[in-house]
C-alpha cells in the first residue's frame, strides 16, 4: 500500500479498482485543517485526466 507521502510524478497506482498514472501532484498544508495531496491522475485505459485529493 502506498501512502500520500510516497507520491511522485510518473508512478502508477491502483485506486478503486482502476490503474492510474500520477501526472502531477502537490502537497498542500493549509493554515487550518489537515494536510492533503492534490493530484492529477491519468486513467491508463483512456486519455482522460482525473483530479483527486488525498488526505495525508
Amino acid at each position: 500500500m502506498i501512502s500520500a507521502g510516497d507520491f511522485r510524478n510518473g508512478i502508477t497506482i491502483e485506486f478503486e479498482g482502476n490503474i492510474y498514472q500520477i501526472i502531477e501532484f502537490q502537497h498542500v498544508k493549509p493554515g487550518k485543517g489537515a494536510a492533503f495531496v492534490r493530484t492529477k491522475l491519468k486513467i491508463s485505459r483512456a486519455a482522460a485526466l482525473w483530479k483527486k485529493r488525498f488526505v495525508r
